[in-house]
């Protein structure tokens, strides 16, 4: 039991100093570190198409730990991420069997270990060359003018790929077709070849490209089996007869033969071409020209067989010999007088004995070498001669003879309807109603050139012109006939001018004598008569005076001048050729009427008179207003005046106021007394003052003898001194009742 104890206390000890151990340990963190990491390509960096290329990623770690640290290991190419491996181990490798073009690039790998990652510097890695392509044909018998369909591909290389097939015949140096194309998605193209009227036996060689970097990687060219080619039909032949020597007469025979395979699905077209115009042609295994043989017959000629892209040539010549020459036609002149004789002859060198005839435009005019006849004008035309051997009968040249006619006189004339207006075009027709076409015509203008026409019929020649005065107009016409040229009547064209420049005038002097005579004249600068003239007064609607004249000046005067023919004037002048709207109208002329000598001294003497008396009959009234101006204050002062006007009903119902009727008082002074002194129309400025006066009168129940004093209040306006002064001493006169 005690064993037993000691066992489990061993025990339990070394647990402890284990977990003290693993205590100790967890208290002490690993160190990591990476030392370098590289790439290495094997066996090279630069490898052929095909090889195998292996690339190898080696790290050196230094830790703490007695245990390999994990880390992580990544592979790019162009710097895009394309392997990824967790690793303890200090190399890793990546194996691209086969490499091929598109494993050209820039390679690279990382390390990642506890967040440190390191990254190695770039390196190179080259493909050389292109896998070899493969060739395949949809068949291997062709015929001629089919379609070899050739599928070119690379299936190990990736797109895009640049594609070169080239079409190569048997035993030739040399491609006879080439195609390129270029596919940028698949690793492979389809491309169509037409076989040839040429091609015998043939094959299709393929080359495929790869853009890589900066340069271009090519495969080797790869040929494709034989392909087969049979003909659609044969090369045509010819079949001339009669065979040997062919003269004009004989009957010509051209054919054209092939031979078509079974293949062949349709039959060809033959075409027989003499110097490009084409004489038959069939669509059958032959075609045939047949005719007459003539001169014109002798020639190159062709038989073409075509069909869709195939087209075969062959060629031939052909001789004919002639039986007689092209007969030949000739006149003794070619433009003739109507009336002159007229001479043809037909003839063939050799003189072999041929049958003539002459027409003119298909009818027969001679069935012999000669024609002979007086021309006429229906003789004009293109004469030909036929000369016949046997079957063959031959044309000359074509003759143009011309006969003409000789022209009538012409007439000239214009549209007169309208009368002619200085400026306006008119139109000037001269026609030849008889003769030979073309006419030539020229238009005289007062003798001198001003136009020519040509006119290839009878119709009349027009020509314009602008007239600007009254002109001559003459034609002369020509044609073909030796005769001279025929003149027409002369055409004369009255030309209206119309009315220009308005202006009116005054004669003598444009100032008028009262009494004696104004004359006024309108004159125009140009114009044709008659011309109305129009005398106006300026604000006055309807002319005063009008007249219509041959002259280029109307004249309207008035004997004798007054004031009423004074003011402004104007005229207006107009013909036939001026419209309603565009009548002229002169300058405004300003006339003054001015009184004689004569009659200004009488009327100043007259006013001199009237001024006179004016004159003296204000100083007339003005000393007599001036002398009872005087006289009223006088009056005034006297007690009986009434002072106010308020006291005046007073005054005249007071019995004093007939009292003071016995001194002499006069109703009349009294009146005055009560006017304003200003009725005077003196401008005097007067002071009004009051002078108290005693005045003795008789009481009103005693007698006449017994005399009182009474007060009386006189108001006096003041003037100058002397004038108050002599109306104090009167009034003091009338105090003393003196």
């Amino acid at each position: 039991m005690q064993l037993g104890g000691t066992q489990w206390g061993t025990v339990w000890l070394a647990a402890l100093l284990t977990l003290l151990l693993c205590s100790s340990l967890k208290g002490q963190e690993n160190s990591f570190t990476v030392n370098s990491i590289e790439m290495a390509i094997l066996p090279r960096n630069e490898v052929q198409n095909g090889e195998n290329l292996t690339l190898q990623c080696i790290v050196d770690i230094s830790t703490t730990s007695h245990v390999k640290p994990q880390h992580q290991v990544l592979f790019y190419k162009d710097d895009v991420l394309f392997h990824n491996v967790s690793s303890v181990e200090n190399t890793e490798s990546y194996v691209i069997p086969h490499a091929r073009v598109y494993n050209t690039g820039i390679y690279k790998c990382t390390v990642i270990l506890n967040n440190k990652v390191k990254t190695t510097e770039e390196y190179q890695v080259c493909v050389r060359g292109v896998s070899d392509p493969r060739v395949t044909l949809d068949k291997k018998e062709v015929i001629e003018g089919g379609v070899v369909v050739v599928n070119c591909s690379v299936p190990e290389e990736k797109p895009p790929i640049h594609f070169t097939i080239e079409k190569l015949e048997l035993n030739v140096k040399g491609s006879k077709q080439r195609k390129k194309k270029t596919s940028q998605n698949q690793n492979f193209v389809t491309m169509k070849f037409t076989v040839e009227e040429q091609d015998h036996a043939i094959s299709f060689q393929c080359q495929a490209m790869i853009f890589s970097g900066t340069h271009m990687e090519t495969s080797k060219s790869i040929k494709s089996d034989l392909v087969t080619v049979r003909e659609s039909f044969s090369n045509p032949r010819f079949h001339i007869s009669p065979k040997g020597l062919i003269t004009e007469g004989d009957q010509l025979h051209i054919k054209c033969t092939i031979q078509v395979t079974h293949l062949a699905q349709s039959f060809p077209e033959i075409i027989i071409q003499k110097d490009k115009v084409i004489v038959a042609h069939n669509r059958s295994i032959e075609a045939q020209f047949s005719v007459m043989a003539m001169v014109e017959h002798n020639g190159n000629y062709t038989c073409k067989v075509e069909a869709s892209h195939i087209s075969k040539v062959n060629s031939i010549v052909v001789n004919i010999t002639e039986l007689f020459s092209k007969p030949k036609l000739e006149s003794s002149a070619t433009r003739l007088d109507q009336g002159e004789v007229l001479n043809l002859w037909c003839s063939i060198p050799g003189v072999p004995p041929a049958n003539f005839t002459i027409l003119k435009e298909d009818t027969i005019v001679s069935q012999s070498q000669n024609f002979t006849k007086v021309a006429s004008a229906q003789d004009s035309g293109a004469y030909i001669c036929v000369a016949g051997m046997g079957k063959v009968v031959k044309r000359s040249n074509a003759v143009w003879i011309t006969v003409c006619e000789m022209l009538s006189k012409p007439s000239i004339f214009h549209d007169s309807r309208s009368e002619v207006i200085k400026g306006q075009t008119i139109e000037v027709s001269c026609q030849s109603i008889n003769g030979t076409s073309p006419i030539d015509y020229d238009l005289l203008k007062a003798s001198n050139l001003l136009a020519s026409q040509k006119i290839g019929s009878n119709e009349p020649a027009v020509f314009k012109d602008n007239p600007t005065k009254d002109v001559d107009y003459q034609c002369l016409v020509d044609n073909c006939h030796s005769h001279a040229k025929v003149v027409s009547e002369v055409l004369r064209v009255k030309v209206i001018a119309p009315v220009d420049e308005v202006k009116l005038s005054i004669l003598l002097h444009d100032e008028v004598e009262s009494g004696k005579a104004v004359v006024l004249r309108c004159s125009v600068n140009e114009g044709s008569g008659p011309i109305t003239y129009k005398f106006y007064k300026e604000k006055e609607g309807k002319p005063f005076y009008q007249t219509t004249l041959n002259d280029t000046q109307a004249i309207w005067h008035k004997a004798k001048a007054s004031k009423e023919q004074e003011g402004q004037y104007y005229c207006t002048a107009s013909n036939r050729a001026n419209l309603s709207k565009n009548v002229l109208q002169s300058n405004i002329l300003t006339v003054r009427v001015y009184l004689a000598p004569w009659k200004k001294g009488l009327i100043a003497v007259v006013v001199i008179i009237v001024v006179i008396a004016t004159l003296i009959l204000a100083a007339r009234c003005y000393f007599l207003k001036k002398t009872k101006a005087k006289q009223i204050p006088v009056e005034m002062s006297r007690p009986a005046a009434p002072l106010l006007n308020s006291n005046t009903e007073k005054a005249l119902s007071d019995p004093s106021t007939e009292a003071n009727r016995h001194y002499g008082y006069n109703e009349e002074v009294g009146n005055h007394a009560m006017k304003p002194l200003n009725e005077n129309k003196e401008p005097l400025t007067l002071d009004v003052e009051y002078t108290e006066v005693e005045v003795t009168s008789p009481e009103p129940h005693r007698g006449l003898g017994t005399k009182g004093t009474e007060t009386v209040y006189s108001e006096i306006r003041k003037a100058d001194p002397d004038f108050v002064e002599n109306r104090y001493s009167r009034t003091e006169a009338s105090l003393d009742g003196t």
